[in-house]
């Protein structure tokens, strides 16, 4: 798909592997597996789903420490550069 939801993708594969809270790593893991869709298909996320994948990640970072919420600071990032490249129905 696009290098920033690769980039979000690897990101949060990083967050899962450092975070030190199951509930967090289950959050990010969910997520992950999203982008890990959105890298693989042909049919791009919309602004309503990214929104929501977005809100979980702001919440897991709330509950990360260290690398985990870095890693996850960064994925955000990239995921809002990405969703102002696409159009809002």
């Amino acid at each position: 798909m696009t290098k920033q939801l690769q980039q979000v993708r690897d990101d949060l594969e990083e967050a899962a592997k450092s975070a030190d809270s199951d509930a967090v790593r289950a959050d990010i893991r969910e997520t992950t597996d999203a982008f890990a869709d959105y890298v693989m298909s042909e049919t791009a996320p919309d602004h309503a789903i990214l929104d929501e994948r977005l809100n979980t990640l702001r919440q897991a970072r709330e509950r990360a420490e260290g690398n985990t919420e870095s890693k996850l600071e960064s994925a955000i990032e990239a995921a809002e550069d990405y969703r102002k490249t696409i159009d809002q129905a």
